[in-house]
């Protein structure tokens, strides 16, 4: 499948940036193009500045709201982020107009940070736009939730990211969860963390992308995973995930053919190994049985899929899932690993989301008397200062 990919606010530029990363990395390794379109959209330059792999051009960099921000961003605030992508949406409907390869794709993908102003109140409003003008094409979004610390201390985030999730569930074809809190790691440096956390979160898509894309008949599959099964697999809430399970050190053909009985029942477990990894590493936490629709790509050396590991991963999944529509696929591609990529979608509950909307509801009650009570403090502190002069 090939994507225009548009991400919108510091996080989602950030993400979008990997997206032209796994691109390269596509056209590089296995001669296929998977992201031929990725725009980054921001009220702040800054982050745009910091960007690496997008390229630096007015039309890959859009800038909006430069009149009423300055170029310094929204300060958290996702309804002034919903109107500057009102005013200024022209603007990256003629980039994506202007791409020579737009219409090779078939999807566009828009990600954005819940928890923040620009991206959070933009990315419903572009999804709807695009939505009026492209017709014919799906449009997913992917959906980074707030960390922890953000959701216990920072009120605002929790009521950006209900939202924003309402919003654009109403918009789009399907939405990806990706929890950062998922993806934490304690130890590391704040740089190192979010830089680790955006890889991991684009990671997923890369062989997902490339099954139905690659141009050399080694890469081809028994039974390929393409955009049309990708767009009959994604609706609603949607986790996506992926496991690695290492293969033994190289050998020889006539060593191969010596296995002890072990190894060989040991490669057909070899999938399951990676599905279970998969399990444990999806985006957002949700019960398999709560999924309609699955669909997962098995990875690995051509030598190494057999019939044997895809009966025993698509059989793990049914057991896992007894009414989910499942469809899948393999993908000769890896190396020195087996990869299972699995994407759960429909999904009729998810936690977190039951979660946000819950604590959003409480705030927006709170915030109203909050707002009430301190317009009394100050009408009265101002009352006391009505005998005294003024010097203007």
């Amino acid at each position: 499948m090939k994507l225009t990919v548009i991400g919108l606010g510091q996080c989602g530029c950030r993400i979008a940036d990997h997206f032209a990363r796994i691109n390269l990395k596509a056209r590089s390794e296995r001669k296929a193009t998977i992201a031929p379109i990725v725009l980054a959209v921001n009220t702040d330059q800054a982050d745009l500045t910091g960007l690496k792999y997008i390229k630096n051009d007015y039309l890959h960099r859009v800038l909006i709201g430069l009149r009423q921000t300055l170029g310094h961003g929204v300060g958290k605030i996702n309804e002034l982020g919903a109107q500057l992508a009102k005013e200024d949406g022209d603007k990256v409907l003629d980039a994506v107009k202007t791409e020579p390869r737009f219409y090779e794709t078939h999807a566009f993908l828009l990600i954005a940070g819940a928890a923040g102003g620009t991206g959070s109140g933009a990315i419903p409003i572009m999804a709807k736009m695009l939505k009026e003008r492209y017709i014919s094409k799906p449009i997913y979004a992917l959906i980074a939730l707030p960390f922890e610390h953000e959701q216990d201390t920072e009120s605002r985030s929790v009521y950006n990211t209900a939202t924003c999730l309402k919003s654009i569930y109403d918009t789009v074809d399907a939405v990806f969860l990706a929890d950062n809190q998922r993806y934490v790691r304690k130890d590391a440096s704040l740089v190192n963390n979010m830089e680790r956390i955006n890889r991991q979160i684009v990671e997923p898509f890369y062989n997902l992308m490339c099954a139905g894309e690659v141009t050399k008949g080694k890469h081809v599959g028994s039974r390929t995973v393409d955009a049309g099964d990708l767009a009959a697999s994604l609706e609603g809430w949607t986790a996506i995930g992926i496991g690695r399970t290492a293969l033994p050190p190289f050998r020889f053909p006539w060593e191969i053919r010596k296995k002890h009985f072990r190894d060989k029942a040991l490669e057909s477990f070899r999938g399951t190994q990676a599905l279970d990894a998969t399990l444990s590493d999806l985006s957002v936490t949700c019960n398999p049985k709560d999924a309609a629709k699955a669909m997962y790509v098995l990875s690995g050396p051509p030598k190494e899929l057999n019939m044997d590991m895809v009966k025993s991963v698509s059989d793990y999944i049914k057991e896992l899932a007894p009414t989910t529509v499942l469809r899948g696929g393999d993908f000769p591609a890896e190396k020195h690993f087996i990869d299972v990529t699995l994407i759960l979608s429909q999904l009729s509950f998810v936690p977190k989301i039951k979660e946000y909307y819950e604590q959003a509801t409480q705030y927006a009650q709170e915030h109203v008397g909050q707002l009430e009570e301190t317009r009394k403090r100050i009408d009265a502190l101002a009352d006391l200062s009505k005998e005294l002069p003024n010097l203007s």
